[in-house]
């Protein structure tokens, strides 16, 4: 056996497997987007098996609410970006895989040419916006994107847009969730999430990939894996091929963070489009207007002069915000405050 595989000799004893397959994930591209609680595993075991190059991308620094399912971080790397952090411990790990971290935000301005080096794409990102434009981005690069997706005890895993034998691709994430932009779903912080199932997603997730790399027949491509921990059920259902038409990327949501808002506040108007309630709870000034009352406030809106800040707990609902203003004012200057008040109530 080649010396520089034999950490490799338990996989490649399996029936199947063999040096071809290692030598094909020793030659594989794998780009991560998002190193939370579904990144962190899968980098982990896409690292260990020997895929030859793994890039991570995130602009998120670790908190302590982080740790209790992002497993690659500890206390002392709170504050510090998870890329870097990330990447030191992976190429601990395993010194024969070249880790590249991208420390960015995902953008419709960016996504085309991260994604233009790598063989396979996963996703594990915890917002609509970020999935539906990695989905779009891959069906127009004509790259697989592996989906993973966790809520309370529940996960999801399937591979989007793969090559068929007759030449079409397997269904991709609007197929399957049209209206995904549209979804209130909280994140992990707001709904809760028992830790174990990230990692049982992210595994999933690494699994697919290296079943993919490895051109084994049987993945989950047109299909979706459907998990439930407190009933330990798992299932499998097909998916129906849409079709929907992928012309262009939307356009991202354009974020401000909270040091660059507090360093020229007084360029910019606030407004909280949290309820009532929360606004009295904790707020960083501005006027508090409810997210489902934004329309009958568009008038005096129009009027404003400085380009405006909408926020919220997570960056969910400011987002939502900014695009109906883009929607109805393409020439208003707004902005969605990055991560919302939970970045910066930790």
């Amino acid at each position: 056996m080649n010396n520089s595989f034999d950490r490799y000799q338990c996989q490649i004893a399996l029936p199947g497997f063999g040096i071809s397959s290692q030598e094909l994930l020793s030659n594989a591209k794998v780009l991560i987007v998002g190193m939370g609680g579904l990144g962190c595993p899968a980098a982990q075991y896409l690292t260990s098996c020997g895929v030859g190059t793994i890039g991570i991308a995130d602009n998120d620094i670790v908190s302590v609410s982080n740790l209790h399912r992002q497993i690659l971080y500890t206390q002392d790397d709170i504050g510090l970006p998870k890329v870097d952090v990330a990447a030191k411990r992976l190429q601990l790990q395993n010194p024969s895989v070249s880790v590249i971290s991208y420390r960015l935000r995902v953008s419709s301005s960016n996504i085309m040419e991260l994604i233009s080096a790598y063989d396979l794409v996963i996703e594990g990102t915890d917002n609509f916006e970020t999935k539906c434009l990695l989905s779009d981005a891959c069906v127009l690069a004509g790259k697989p994107l592996v989906y993973g997706a966790i809520y309370q005890h529940e996960g999801q895993v399937s591979i989007w847009n793969v090559l068929q034998k007759n030449g079409t691709y397997s269904p991709h994430y609007r197929d399957v969730f049209p209206e995904a932009e549209q979804s209130q779903v909280p994140n992990c912080r707001e709904a809760g999430v028992i830790p174990t199932l990230a990692g049982i997603v992210g595994c999933m997730q690494a699994n697919e990939a290296i079943k993919y790399l490895t051109r084994s027949e049987d993945i989950l491509a047109g299909k979706l894996w459907m998990i439930n921990l407190l009933s330990g059920k798992t299932q499998i259902i097909k998916l129906r091929n849409k079709t929907t038409e992928i012309t262009s990327l939307p356009q991202s949501v354009p974020c401000i963070t909270f040091e660059d808002l507090m360093e020229h506040q007084t360029r910019f108007e606030v407004i909280d489009v949290r309820t009532g309630n929360e606004h009295r709870e904790f707020n960083i000034g501005g006027e508090n207007i409810l997210l489902d009352e934004l329309q009958d406030h568009f008038q005096r809106l129009s009027h404003i002069s400085l380009p405006i800040v909408f926020y919220c707990q997570s960056g969910k609902r400011s987002a939502e915000a900014v695009q109906l203003i883009q929607k109805n004012f393409p020439e208003k200057e707004v902005f969605s405050l990055q991560g919302g008040l939970n970045k910066i109530r930790k």
